[in-house]
């Protein structure tokens, strides 16, 4: 099998990568596929799956022709005109000169049912207000109680949900017209339009938009970029254009700042609302809306984008900057005669994100990479939260509606916001009653800090509502942006909000709605796939403070099933999937892993390349143990000091150190400043330390590179270099390369078990480990101290306890993957605690290092039996290097 696409001269393990995954994509269903960073993965990927793409293309076509020939497959009261006709493509393409397009580094762009009792006698306390408005009110307002200058644009029109047809319910709009409501479906209808072509098509996924730029980078160098349609999407806050929206900034804010964009635009149509009485009263025009949505500008925007060959997101937006038109939408009206889609794997593993963009995945081949995160990323996307003050402010835009328009309100909308306003109630009861139960003249704590969702909605007496039917309700009308925008106006002309922040007060008073949303979509789950915590507000000088309801998913099995069900084949990629225990354990159970198709390559580099050693003992003879109680004893982190002040004088270059957590962290160099450590280290080489920000990462990493490349050039004798304390799952550990002199040795500091207070991780410990029992708390506020979380792993036996140390393992291996990146680098990798130790001779039970990945694990040192053979292994690795670096000069 060959790969004419591959622009270089494939290694050998680039030609078995690229033949597994053709053959997975023929095979079809699910594979995993592992590459160590710096072997040509992307590229590898590019060209086999693209290549299987054509040539399925290919031998469809063939086989079409064939039935031809035989008279199958065509209607002969046809006209071959009608047949051959495709709409909606070269008679829309602009004919005018084409805008000439730069990307940033200068090159040019190439071409080419429950019953609810009626709360309409609710009072709030101030008599005659709580029903609605006052009488003086209602007569300056007119007999319906509303102005038709102020208030008519937040009314909402008329509702029936028992006249639900296909589960949609529809609505008239101005002209007598039936229109379904759905937000989404208004979204691609009007923007985007309906898939005209059911191609199969390839979805290539990955976590951030810098790896799906590097992607698009490597598929430029083939010639697949001019002969297969390329899609790129993004999100609104990468691909948005509109300057006042990105001033916004944050994600969130930009989401629902384009969304009540969308709406403005929408309500120009409908300048008359229908009211509960049946009457119709003239409502204000809302603003137009933002510019960029306008159809022309997002037709020349994809008339300009289809001549042009595999955009990323950068190019994208400088194509919208110079049309005008929205690149976000317009990205997506390309996606009909796309053949390979490009996108984050959030976009295409949420539901509703499939659904709003359309995304078909039947019969389709999706390619995850970067996978060792996806069972997080899955999980965490079908969490929900909603905090203390959310509720507050939701419980006040609610009860501000209501009764300002309670009496023209219809019987649907009076008894779904009335449900609404019932469900916020109980949230905050729940969240505001006493951390403590009085029993007998004592106070005891409250045992539980989550609850099933049936425990849940029983709590909460909120187990009779339909919360299909309220949030089908939510999602059709448009209460949200009524009951805030009204809230927010109410709040304005009271004073409650200063004027310069009254634009950010409306989107987080939306953003609570939405979460509540959320919050009612989780409870529809079954009862065993998550948990719900909750942790109550603290009392300080300015009130309750804090505080949420949290819904987490324990399995992502479910939501993976519906992905894996659709799509003809699944591939799930990555530099470091080892252990693969622990994705399975989460989104793949009912597979065996006998069953399961894995393929794991070696690394580029030559074996001499590589020197990983388990390092038990320290200069001082001292037994290394970095276990949760033990490793902050003054023994340890003297030792560790030891360790690393003799590394500093036999690495050359770069040292970068990994600590499990930036507490700990903290308290060793706190240590070893006081101890006089800090400046011996700082004799030979420079420290640099993490920091928290993860906006200043970028900078400290420059500075240690730049510093190591100084002293490299000047050949100092005293300072040869620098150390870089990092965090394993910091930013650091994840996606930064430390290839050449940036990383020379890798430390890894014991062994980074997640923390046993983390209450969302013992759920799911506990779900995996089939475990029901409830651990008190001991810690206010909802919290769960360490000593309740080891409880629950001492109870662990099997699988539970499997998942919870292949968490550790899979953080080991992503930190020390950052060191060896191409065939002629060279590092080592120092494993610091007896826990990585081990004689395979003696041994006849499964072992920590097992889980290596199979690059480093065939090259391990298992044991020294002093720190002075390490010292010796890693004088002989540099200088070995030294020499041949001199000799090759």
């Amino acid at each position: 099998m060959e790969f004419p696409a591959f622009p270089y001269k494939p290694y050998s393990i680039q030609l078995d990568f690229m033949k597994f995954l053709y053959e997975s994509l023929n095979r079809g269903g699910l594979s995993m596929l592992e590459s160590p960073t710096g072997t040509g993965k992307t590229l590898s990927m590019i060209c086999s799956a693209l290549q299987w793409h054509v040539d399925r293309k290919k031998l469809e076509t063939a086989e079409n022709n064939g039935k031809e020939k035989l008279g199958e497959g065509k209607d002969d009261d046809e006209p071959d005109w009608i047949r051959n006709f495709v709409p909606n493509k070269e008679a829309d393409v602009v004919k005018s000169k084409p805008i000439v397009h730069k990307r940033k580094n200068g090159s040019q762009l190439k071409e080419k049912g429950e019953n609810v009792r009626d709360l309409s006698s609710y009072s709030s306390g101030e008599g005659e207000r709580g029903r609605g408005v006052k009488k003086e009110e209602r007569s300056a307002k007119g007999k319906d109680g509303i102005s038709e200058v102020d208030d008519a644009e937040f009314l909402l029109e008329e509702y029936d949900s028992e006249s639900e047809v296909g589960g949609k319910s529809k609505r008239k709009n101005a002209g007598g017209d039936d229109v379904l409501s759905s937000e989404e479906e208004d979204e691609v209808d009007e923007l985007v339009g309906k898939e005209e072509e059911s191609r199969v098509k390839i979805y290539f996924c990955s976590r951030t938009h810098s790896q799906l730029s590097q992607f698009m980078k490597e598929l430029r160098k083939t010639k697949f970029v001019s002969e297969l349609k390329v899609v790129c999407l993004g999100s609104r806050k990468n691909l948005c254009i509109n300057e006042e929206v990105l001033k916004l900034g944050g994600s969130n804010r930009i989401n629902e700042k384009c969304s009540m964009l969308q709406k403005n635009k929408k309500n120009e149509a409908s300048k008359m609302k229908k009211v509960g009485s049946g009457k119709r009263i003239r409502g204000n025009k809302s603003s137009s809306g933002c510019p960029m949505l306008r159809r022309k500008k997002i037709e020349e925007f994809a008339n300009e984008v289809i001549q042009m060959e595999a955009l990323d997101i950068e190019d994208l937006v400088h194509i919208g900057r110079d049309t005008g038109g929205c690149p976000y939408y317009g990205s997506r009206k390309m996606l009909p005669a796309a053949d390979l889609v490009v996108l984050p794997y959030q976009s295409l593993l949420s539901k509703s994100s499939r659904e709003s963009l359309g995304l078909n995945l039947k019969d389709s081949v999706i390619i995850i990479d970067e996978a060792h995160n996806l069972a997080d990323t899955l999980i965490s996307m079908y969490d929900a939260r909603i905090s203390w003050s959310q509720l507050k402010q939701l419980q006040s835009h609610l009860d501000g509606y209501f009764q300002r328009f309670c009496n023209v309100l219809g019987p649907g909308n009076r008894r779904y916001i009335q449900t609404l306003m019932i469900i916020t109630r109980a949230f905050l009861r729940m969240l505001s009653c006493d951390e403590k139960k009085h029993v007998n003249g004592a106070d005891h704590p409250v045992p539980c800090d989550t609850m099933t969702i049936n425990e849940f909605l029983f709590a909460l007496n909120i187990d009779n509502i339909n919360l299909v039917k309220l949030l089908q309700y939510v999602k059709e009308r448009n209460i949200i942006y009524k009951v805030c925008g009204y809230g927010d106006k109410l709040a304005l002309s009271q004073n409650i909000v200063p004027g310069g922040d009254a634009e950010i007060n409306e989107e987080s008073a939306i953003s609570g709605f939405r979460a509540l949303a959320d919050m009612l979509s989780s409870l529809i789950n079954n009862n065993s796939d998550g948990k719900m915590i909750f942790s109550r507000p603290m009392q300080t000088c300015n009130g309750l403070e804090g505080g949420y309801v949290k819904y987490v998913m324990l399995t992502g099995e479910k939501i993976f099933s519906e992905v894996l069900g659709q799509a003809h084949a699944v591939i799930l990629a990555g530099g470091t999937l080892q252990p693969i225990e622990e994705t399975k354990e989460r989104l793949f159970q009912s597979i065996q892993l006998n069953e399961l198709p894995f393929f794991s390559c070696g690394h580029i580099v030559p074996s001499k390349n590589i020197l990983p050693v388990a390092v038990k003992l320290g200069p001082s003879g001292q037994s290394f143990d970095f276990s949760y109680k033990a490793r902050s004893s003054s023994t340890m982190t003297g030792e560790l000091g030891l360790l690393l002040s003799n590394l500093v004088t036999v690495v050359p270059e770069g040292v970068v150190v990994f600590f499990s957590s930036f507490k700990y962290e903290s308290h060793v160099y706190d240590a070893w400043k006081e101890s006089g450590i800090i400046s011996r280290i700082m004799k030979k080489k420079r420290i640099f330390r993490e920091p928290r920000k993860s906006t200043d990462v970028e900078a400290v990493l420059r500075e240690y590179k730049e510093t190591i490349d100084t002293l490299s050039i000047t050949g100092s004798t005293s300072c040869n270099g620098a150390i870089l304390f990092a965090i394993v799952g910091g930013k650091i550990s994840e996606g930064i390369n430390f290839s050449d002199g940036a990383g020379r040795c890798i430390v890894m500091v014991g062994l980074p078990y997640p923390s046993p207070s983390d209450v969302e991780l013992m759920e799911r410990v506990k779900h995996i480990e089939g475990l029901g029992m409830t651990i008190p708390s001991k810690t206010a506020c909802g919290g769960r101290d360490a000593e309740s979380g080891l409880q629950i792993l001492k109870r662990c036996k099997g699988r539970g306890k499997e998942y919870y140390e292949n968490l550790c393992m899979k953080a080991v291996n992503q930190s020390i993957g950052r060191a060896i990146r191409h065939v002629n680098d060279y590092a080592a990798i120092l494993l610091v605690d007896a826990r990585y130790a081990s004689d395979p001779m003696k041994r006849n039970t499964p072992h920590t290092t097992d889980k290596l990945p199979q690059w480093i694990k065939s090259h391990l040192v298992p044991t020294t039996n002093s720190y002075g053979e390490v010292h010796r292994l890693l004088h002989q690795f540099f200088k070995s290097h030294k020499n041949k670096e001199a000799t090759s000069k």
